[in-house]
């Protein structure tokens, strides 16, 4: 699995609040959560992105409350994979059940700027930052979690087994 976009970065500390207000939390509307997506911290977000972008942050990305409303708006906005110094654990996990690729690797986060075009290949953890030419290497998830991911998520990926 690859992914291939133009990137929209932000900072360390971006909590789930941040990523969905909780003024929007009162419907379970993928689409329409995701027209507020990141609205909070970059009011042009929903305006530009377009399928198969890139989100980069900073240390601790998706910290706050526990909600999966939080990635599963990003995903549905288009984003491809967010990459982060680090994630907030349960926003780690929550992705992974919704099936949005998440990868962990400080030194690209460093490098890589916003508008700047990322490829990512999700099975080997290379990272390549094609305005810049530098190239990352980030730990790809085990067989298992590539499996969930792949398939959308944990529910859809134990409903394929059945």
């Amino acid at each position: 699995m690859n992914a291939k976009g133009s990137v929209f970065k932000y900072p360390d500390n971006v909590d789930t609040d941040v990523i969905i207000p909780a003024r929007h939390l009162n419907t379970q509307d993928a689409k329409e959560l995701a027209s507020h997506c990141m609205e909070d911290i970059d009011k042009d977000f929903v305006k530009k992105v377009k399928d198969g972008d890139i989100m980069v942050g900073g240390w601790n990305f998706g910290c706050g409350s526990s909600r999966e409303h939080a990635p599963l708006c990003i995903k549905t906005a288009g984003i491809s994979v967010v990459i982060a110094k680090s994630f907030a654990r349960i926003f780690y996990r929550n992705s992974i059940n919704i099936g949005l690729p998440i990868m962990e690797c400080p030194e690209a986060v460093d490098a890589i700027n916003a508008g700047d075009t990322v490829s990512v290949d999700f099975d080997t953890g290379v990272i390549t930052d094609e305005t810049n030419g530098k190239v990352f290497h980030a730990e790809p998830f085990p067989p298992f979690i590539q499996e969930i991911i792949s398939a959308g998520g944990l529910m859809k990926s134990i409903k394929n087994k059945k």
